[in-house]
């Protein structure tokens, strides 16, 4: 069998297998997710530092750490700066209900992943760092505060207010210099003017950002699903200014999107190998901003749109891919 086949076989399962799903879980209260109920045993103590390397992962295993061996992330952000409340926060890539979605098909990476593999992608891509051994504490920490997180989600199902919820964009190129003004007016009192956040101690301190930088050698890398405009546009939608709520947004669709493009049009660590992701090409997001691209459209597009008609290219490929071969 082809490896185009393979690809497009793994892709069917896994559809077959989400619409058998059951329907999706309620997220519980706050207290559900709290570790510090946990008994001080073996999986308590591993859960709570799970917890706290999500919240504070730049003074564990972040670039400033003293022990050099420990310095596995490139950045001072923590994993708590997209996914919020320690990642409990509904529609903030939370990671309650994730231990029970995985094994999954991973377009990215086309084939099916662990979750060991998926928290690694965001070591190398969101954390501009590399892999955590899969034998180590911190991965096992991780992967146990993930299924405490998921600890009443039936395997297979989902939770409301899991990932990001879809964003419609408009149907436009995004406009950075809009974007440069919304950010000044909505952004700037936390992110600073330049980006660069707000120290929460002095560089070379292991204390992180009381408000993470946003572009600049201190954010995350091309390769990180939020340096995508879609991607972006949702998470900021949905979570931006400080204090929104899902269903109560700040922000327009189109200052979202504007304010987006603004951010991801700044320098940032670029991640090597990029044309190494999505290698079954029809997977890959319209809004990834590297090449390869396989629809003739060029990459300022794929940038900063407009993203309908890519979407429908895309839409067609797959189609005349998946159609039976004549007999």
């Amino acid at each position: 069998m082809t490896a185009r086949l393979i690809s497009l076989a793994l892709l069917a399962a896994s559809a077959g297998l989400h619409a058998q799903m059951p329907a999706p879980v309620a997220m519980g209260p706050a207290e559900a997710y709290d570790v510090s109920r946990l008994p001080d045993d073996p999986y308590g103590r591993l859960a709570r530092y799970g917890k706290a390397l999500t919240d504070r992962t730049f003074a564990y295993i972040g670039p400033e750490v003293k022990n050099e061996k420990m310095r596995f992330s490139g950045n001072n952000l923590a994993c708590a700066s997209c996914h919020e409340a320690s990642a409990t926060k509904k529609f903030a890539i939370p990671w309650v209900g994730a231990h029970a979605t995985f094994p999954q098909y991973r377009a990215r990476e086309d084939e099916v992943s662990t979750l060991q593999e998926r928290v690694n992608g965001c070591m190398e891509r969101s954390m501009a760092g590399k892999a955590l051994p899969l034998d180590s504490r911190e991965m096992k920490a991780f992967i146990t505060y993930m299924h405490f997180l998921s600890r009443d989600v039936p395997v297979g199902s989902k939770v409301d207010g899991q990932g990001l919820p879809p964003f419609k964009a408009p149907e436009r190129r995004a406009d950075t210099v809009a974007g440069s003004k919304i950010y000044q007016e909505k952004c700037a009192s936390c992110h600073g003017a330049e980006g660069a956040g707000v120290r929460a101690g002095a560089p070379g301190s292991a204390t992180g950002y009381t408000f993470p930088p946003l572009w600049g050698k201190d954010s995350f890398n091309n390769g990180a699903g939020m340096s995508r405009l879609l991607f972006a546009s949702s998470f900021i939608k949905t979570n931006m200014p400080l204090g929104t709520q899902h269903g109560q947004p700040q922000l327009s669709d189109e200052q979202a999107y504007d304010v987006a493009a603004f951010v991801l049009s700044k320098p940032r660590p670029v991640k090597a190998h990029t044309g190494r992701d999505f290698p079954a090409r029809w997977n890959k997001p319209v809004d990834a901003p590297f090449p390869p691209y396989v629809d003739g459209a060029p990459a300022d597009q794929h940038k900063y749109g407009p993203f309908g008609p890519l979407q429908e290219n895309m839409k067609s490929l797959k189609a005349s891919l998946t159609k039976a071969p004549a007999p």
